[in-house]
């Protein structure tokens, strides 16, 4: 992995910081979209709390003269005062409550900002076609849109905080000019370079965290792999703890590095411009004391001007420092704009609509593919057809492209050449939701998902997740009901070890339950790629006898290395390298003696 330089990171001048200020709208439109009562409430409390530091300093001042005008009376008279004082008391009060409501409107309005971001998210994936799954910059483009919620759910307050500030600066910017103009230029010598510094190192810090998006992910899968559960017994076995801890820390360390280096150098350059902020603010106290002593001010003229400048100082030198963190917030809420507005497929407007029968079939029409970044054909000029009701098998030797034409028939890659037709009709003339309805599909590498038994079985017809009477019918037809009846919850058990009382399954009870999804959903043409590979012979020999005898009728298509199963389509297809070596019935194809009896008897071989 070839070390980046920092200076390569720091390429990129501010303006690109400043112009991913443009989301920031579109980010607040999301976040009042999640309680536009809220977002008003929050506003109103920060414009009444903006104002209160302007008013709390000259209130100040009119009890400093109030009390040196008493102190020097003969007979004084505090009713003044302590209207005065009264006033300041009401002032801080209504400041600490408005704070509180504020903070409080903060994270809710957060929670429900993170909340939403994240269902945005996961359905844009849905909408995304699996081409643009498997592709790695996409997972990187999914990586800085998943991670740094925390930094835009912060954005919300800094930004608010921001308008905040402008009409407290605003307002203390007005006092000083009317009293001291000349403490408006000392302040800007004391925040602008201050400013300047900060906005070039968060973009640095920006570019070195976004180029190391592969790695942590990298990261973030060693330490996945060398603490878990379902990788301990192999990282025992092989021998793994040392390679996996020296390969994470050789990586973390290389980030660990550059991130120092960024680090002390933003420290350095900052202590030095914080320096010069720290001289011209007492350049201005020193000048504000000589006004006093020349008589050309007052003593409350001086609390009220010092206070001030010290406020406004504090102010600008937050607002600077925060509109660095915004502009850096804002660069991952581009990162979460962009991947939301990622394109997926077009979309596409069906001619013809899904046929409620098939009547014809499946038809392969010189059918090419090629899996895209890819020059090699997985499919190469692949022809057949599946009649109606019949049971179709694919067979062949891994990699051969049995399971590319079953993504090419859910239509999850379209063919680089060729046709599918169902009952003559180009599939890319349906609706792509609506197509895929009439599919009922377990395939290999299923979910195992951590849910409740109910609820795993129901996701093969999500609809019907309350009706239950359907998902134990399901449970009972792919013998998964023989497995639900050892738990003590039954149908509410949850399976896996990641949540409190979860129950883990073996490979073939895992397998059973998937198989209830597909009896769930009763589609019109089910596909069974490799399901029950962990099921032992005679169960998966059940299994497909039952599913044969159950899917009378419709069109199925089985993919299985067990021959003994294989042999009960009606119609079995051989694939080699991309095209199709053989077509036939297992007695036919035993008698051409050539892949297909080969690979039989080599699997017979093996059970004398």
């Amino acid at each position: 992995m070839a070390l980046r330089s920092i200076k390569d990171q720091q390429g990129t001048d501010l303006k690109e910081s400043f112009q991913a200020l443009k989301e920031i709208p579109r980010f607040f439109k999301e976040i009042r979209q999640g309680s536009p009562r809220y977002f008003l409430f929050n506003a109103l409390c920060r414009l009444f709390t903006a104002l209160t530091p302007v008013i709390a300093l000259y209130v100040g001042k009119l009890i400093i003269d109030e009390i040196i005008l008493q102190s020097q009376s003969e007979t004084p008279d505090l009713s003044t005062l302590w209207i005065y004082v009264g006033i300041e008391i009401g002032i801080a009060v209504f400041s600490d409550v408005l704070n509180r409501m504020v903070n409080l409107t903060d994270g809710l309005l957060g929670d429900l900002y993170s909340n939403n971001s994240s269902v945005k998210i996961i359905k844009k994936t849905n909408e995304l076609n699996i081409s643009q799954l498997e592709d790695p910059e996409f997972y990187n483009k999914l990586e800085r849109a998943r991670t740094k919620t925390n930094s835009r759910v912060n954005l919300l307050s800094n930004s608010m905080s921001q308008v905040q500030d402008i009409i407290v600066v605003s307002s203390l910017v007005f006092g000083l000019v009317y009293f001291e103009p000349w403490l408006i230029l000392l302040l800007i010598i004391s925040i602008i370079p201050s400013f300047i510094n900060e906005m070039k190192f968060s973009r640095s810090s920006y570019s070195l965290a976004r180029s190391w998006t592969s790695e942590r992910r990298e990261l973030d899968y060693i330490r996945y792999v060398g603490a878990n559960d379902k990788t301990a017994k192999e990282t025992k076995l092989f021998s793994l703890t040392d390679f996996l801890a020296e390969r994470f820390k050789r990586l973390s360390d290389e980030f660990f590095n550059q991130n120092k280096s960024l680090a002390i150098r933003r420290s350095m350059y900052g202590s030095v411009f914080n320096i010069l902020g720290i001289l011209s603010y007492y350049g201005a106290y020193i000048l504000i004391i000589l006004r006093v002593i020349s008589g050309a001010l007052t003593i409350g003229d001086l609390t009220f001007l010092a206070g001030s400048f010290r406020s406004l100082r504090m102010k600008l030198q937050g607002m600077f420092s925060r509109l660095t963190r915004i502009s850096e917030s804002a660069l991952y809420l581009k990162d979460y704009f962009d991947f939301l507005d990622l394109k997926g497929p077009s979309k596409i407007t069906a001619t013809h609509s899904i046929p409620t029968k098939i009547i014809d079939g499946i038809e392969f029409k010189n059918v090419h593919f090629k899996y895209p970044g890819t020059g090699t054909d997985v499919l190469s000029g692949v022809n057949f057809k599946i009649k109606a009701g019949e049971k179709m098998a694919f067979v062949g030797e891994n990699g051969a492209g049995k399971t590319t034409l079953i993504k090419l028939l859910l239509r999850f890659y379209e063919p680089t050449e060729g046709k599918i037709l169902i009952d003559g009709i180009d599939i890319n003339n349906f609706d792509p939701e609506e197509y895929q309805e009439i599919f009922g599909v377990i395939f290999q590498d299923f979910i195992k998902y951590e849910f409740l038994v109910r609820e795993n079985i129901a996701v093969g017809k999500i609809d019907e997740i309350e009706n239950l009477d359907r998902i134990k019918d399901a449970a009972h037809l792919s013998l998964a009901a023989d497995v639900i009846k050892e738990f003590d919850d039954g149908y509410e058990q949850q399976l896996g070890k990641r949540f409190k009382k979860g129950k883990d399954l073996s490979g073939g009870q895992w397998q059973k339950i998937a198989l209830a999804r597909a009896y769930m959903k009763d589609a019109e043409v089910m596909i069974l790629d490799e399901p029950t590979s962990a099921l032992d012979a005679r169960a998966e020999f059940e299994a497909f006898q039952r599913f044969i005898g159950l899917t009378k009728g419709k069109t199925s298509i089985i993919i299985s290395h067990r021959f003994s199963t294989v042999r009960m389509a009606d119609k079995i297809i051989v694939l080699k390298n991309g095209k199709i070596l053989e077509n036939g019935t297992h007695e036919e194809l035993m008698k051409n003696e050539q892949l297909y009896s080969e690979l039989f008897e080599l699997q017979a071989a093996g059970y004398q």
